[in-house]
């Protein structure tokens, strides 16, 4: 998994509360078991018409976004079925962090996993930097895991909370994998005494 440090990238608008999952991405992209391959249907349901044509004015269509790497949207976003390729789809299309004021607790838990940064802030904050996010290719936003402030294009601050061992692995690039694997001495230790002791099994 990859660190999360410092990311600076243009902010999106999603001004919508309750996005759900099968808006992310729709359950006939489901079939796969890559985390790779979904960004191009990240939202597709809004962003395409049914015979395949962007639409022009989904705001991840628009020449300032397409390259966004934060998405900032509205309340209890993941919400829906628990389905892991939401955040897959968002982290292939070069998104590392959403701000809403609520997520849901699934997707929020299943972001960490994937690298991506959920922010959870107060409504008049989020307002704020949906104001920023609708300045277009102005609107470059950073933000610092580390400090854990996010920083806007006029350069007022926030703040933001997070749990200090998510804050950890996001820091590290460490997923339950890589966790696991930071006692891979201890795990063979462990194997050879028992390959030893057992040397029947």
């Amino acid at each position: 998994m990859d660190k999360f440090t410092v990311l600076t990238g243009v902010a999106a608008p999603l001004p919508m509360i309750n996005v759900d999952t099968d808006m992310i991405i729709p359950k006939q992209f489901l079939k796969t078991i890559k985390r790779t391959g979904l960004g191009k249907n990240l939202f597709d349901e809004m962003r395409y018409t049914p015979d395949g044509k962007e639409v022009a004015d989904f705001v991840l269509n628009k020449a300032a976004y397409r390259s966004a790497s934060i998405l900032v949207s509205g309340a209890n976003f993941g919400c829906g079925s628990s389905r892991e390729h939401a955040p897959w789809a968002i982290l292939d299309f070069g998104i590392r962090c959403v701000i809403a004021p609520s997520f849901a607790d699934i997707f929020y838990n299943n972001c960490f996993k994937n690298g991506i940064l959920p922010i959870k802030l107060p409504q008049e904050q989020v307002d704020k930097l949906m104001d920023d996010a609708n300045r277009g290719a102005n609107a470059v936003v950073t933000v610092d895991l580390n400090k854990q402030v996010i920083t806007g294009p006029d350069g007022g601050s926030i703040h933001f909370d997070i749990d200090p061992f998510r804050k950890h692995c996001l820091l590290n690039g460490l997923d339950d994998i890589g966790l696991t694997l930071q006692r891979d001495a201890h795990i063979a230790s462990f194997e050879e005494k028992r390959r030893q002791s057992y040397p029947w099994l």
